[in-house]
């Protein structure tokens, strides 16, 4: 199974969020640690924000922080909520399903159960399982130090 560029970004951003507690995170911030587009951000972080997961603040004092607790977030929740309508097959799809064997495909029954294995899995992961005590992960999200300009 692949996931898609905005589940791998939505839980890049709730990553580092987890590693700047107490603080607002800007956007500028989290595309530079996360190697991402600010026009792709955007567009997860307010995903990430109807859902809950983050808390956005408008404004010069502005950014995003987690919207729950590390422990309350687990990454199967997180997958299913931003891949809800990415289909895992043609046979899946609503829409540009051309597959000729989907009354007689026994394969659609095994990928069903597959996925729902993949997400029970990802289900037992929470947000504060891949921050805490992930010293590499805090060194890769800190702040570059202050740059003397001549």
């Amino acid at each position: 199974m692949r996931i898609t560029k905005r589940t791998n970004i939505a839980i890049r951003v709730l990553m580092f969020c987890g590693t700047n507690p107490g603080r607002m995170v800007t956007k500028t911030e989290i595309a530079e640690r996360c190697n991402t587009s600010e026009s792709h951000l955007a567009q997860v972080i307010n995903k990430l924000a109807q859902l809950g997961y983050l808390h956005t603040q408008r404004g010069r004092h502005g950014g995003v922080t987690l919207g729950r607790e590390m422990s309350q977030i687990t990454v199967g929740e997180v997958f299913r909520a931003i891949e809800a309508n990415t289909p895992v097959a043609e046979c899946f799809a609503d829409i540009d399903n051309t597959c000729p064997l989907i009354d007689a495909c026994r394969l659609r029954l095994a990928l069903v159960d597959a996925v729902e294995a993949f997400y029970d899995h990802l289900d037992q992961i929470t947000l504060e399982a891949l921050v805490c005590n992930n010293e590499a992960l805090f060194t890769l999200f800190s702040s570059p130090p202050c740059l003397k300009r001549a």
